[in-house]
């Protein structure tokens, strides 16, 4: 009987083992093809006969993009900037490369060097292999250590000076992306390896015309709104039905909402809570903007999630009072003088056609706070950069909490706040934005001269 059924199985065909996929792990060490050789599929095309990914695949390094990065090296006078990441550790990478680092699995380091001139270079995990699809050049695969070493080496060969998103004592933390030990392993390689800091600030955070109009509209509607919820502040004290600072936020939460913007919690400090700067109302325990107390708000979104639609970012204080106190109005003026030093400093330089620093400018702000006897109360740096973010990667006005001696640069746009903290009484910040449109400057959100008493 059990022969009879041997007899029977055998006769059943065996399937065939599966095929490996086209796009299965090339050997390590085995250079893919490059735009110059045997074309390869490009990340997001659909091979022939399968059906079309709904979701659009990242754009890549376009060739634009790659002309612009290689001017701005030759500029620079460096041979070229290496790029590297593990599991997402570096955002400027992937913007700069135009690759979406939710797209794929990116458990394992990659490395990519564009020089001064001619294709990229790619290096990527052999089990990651698509990593950088959508940047041009060669790409070289690695698994194990002594060959990521070996490959790496042979891509940085005779270069002498690169950039790498690092910063040296982590000056500017916002460029701090490459580890100590990458930089360590580059610098083993030959290459004296310096800051990309500069080159970001250039390529990252320079906002083309209709940037520049989406960045003036989100300031003008956040002025608007910003009025709005200060009156209705005062609405609510007049009809002795004071709001909290969390019912405050709600309503300028609404009126964001109702024009379009994306972020809607915006800042609302009563009082003691104004002098700490990064407060914000919760669910419960709000305090109540109620008759005399200081009011500070802090509004900064953008005008849609996309590529061009850049942050307005402002900040105003108002009395709910029908007399604004004599040091609350003293405090104000400091913080006032200090603004209007930073932009008339900033004024100066540009007609001279001497962009300053970003430390320069904060230095002109806080001169004047100092002075005045308040510089222990002034405790964040003067101003940040704006681009899509609300604080950029670009130039902060900053000489207190960092150290940004990279210069301004043409059509970019920051924040000018300074302010005094008078911790559990109450704090004062005035906060505009400021952009350099073809060497002038141009300061948005209206200019306070005053702490307005709203209920006269």
């Amino acid at each position: 009987m059990l022969l009879v059924l041997a007899l029977l199985l055998a006769q059943i065909p065996t399937p065939p083992l599966p095929q490996p996929p086209p796009s299965m792990t090339p050997q390590v060490g085995q250079r893919q093809a490059s735009d110059a050789g045997l074309p390869a599929l490009e990340s997001g095309a659909a091979a022939p006969g399968a059906v079309a990914a709904v979701a659009a695949e990242p754009q890549g390094l376009s060739p634009a993009r790659l002309q612009q990065i290689q001017a701005a090296l030759a500029r620079e006078k460096l041979d070229g900037w290496l790029f590297f990441d593990f599991r997402g550790s570096d955002p400027i990478a992937y913007r700069m490369l135009g690759l979406d680092s939710s797209h794929g699995a990116h458990s394992r380091r990659w490395y990519c060097y564009v020089p001064a001139r001619g294709q990229p270079s790619r290096l990527v995990h052999a089990i990651e292999p698509r990593s950088l699809d959508g940047v041009p050049g060669r790409a070289v695969t690695y698994a194990a250590w002594r060959v990521r070493d070996r490959e790496l080496g042979a891509i940085l060969r005779g270069q002498k000076r690169i950039a790498m998103d690092y910063s040296p004592r982590n000056e500017i933390p916002t460029v701090a992306r490459a580890d100590a030990g990458t930089v360590e392993l580059v610098r083993s390689l030959g290459p004296e390896v310096v800051s990309s800091a500069s080159l970001v600030a250039e390529l990252e955070s320079t906002l083309g015309p209709d940037e520049l109009r989406s960045q003036a509209r989100a300031t003008d509607l956040l002025a608007q709104i910003i009025e709005a919820t200060a009156q209705e502040a005062a609405r609510r004290v007049r009809e002795q039905k004071p709001a909290t600072e969390r019912e405050l936020q709600e309503f300028a939460g609404q009126k964001m909402r109702e024009q379009g913007f994306i972020d809607d919690q915006p800042g609302v400090q009563v009082d003691a809570h104004s002098a700490d700067p990064h407060y914000g109302p919760g669910p419960v325990g709000s305090a109540t903007a109620g008759k005399n107390s200081v009011l500070l708000l802090d509004y900064s979104s953008r005008l849609g999630n996309g590529p061009h639609d850049i942050y307005g970012d402002l900040t105003k204080v108002y009395f709910l009072g029908d007399r604004v106190p004599a040091e609350v109005a003293r405090v104000a003026a400091i913080v006032f003088a200090a603004r209007d030093a930073a932009i008339a400093f900033l004024r100066t330089r540009l007609e001279l056609g001497r962009a300053p620093t970003g430390a320069e400018v904060d230095d002109a702000a806080r001169a004047v706070i100092d002075q005045a006897g308040y510089g222990a109360q002034f405790i964040h740096r003067t101003g940040h950069s704006i681009d899509t973010h609300g604080h950029g990667d670009g130039v902060n006005n900053d000489n207190f909490e960092t150290r940004d001696t990279r210069r301004h640069n043409d059509n970019t746009c920051f924040s000018i706040e300074p302010g005094i903290y008078l911790a559990g009484r109450f704090g004062i910040r005035s906060e505009v934005d400021a952009c350099i449109i073809a060497g002038k400057l141009e300061v948005r959100g209206g200019l306070q001269t005053e702490v307005p008493a709203l209920l006269p």
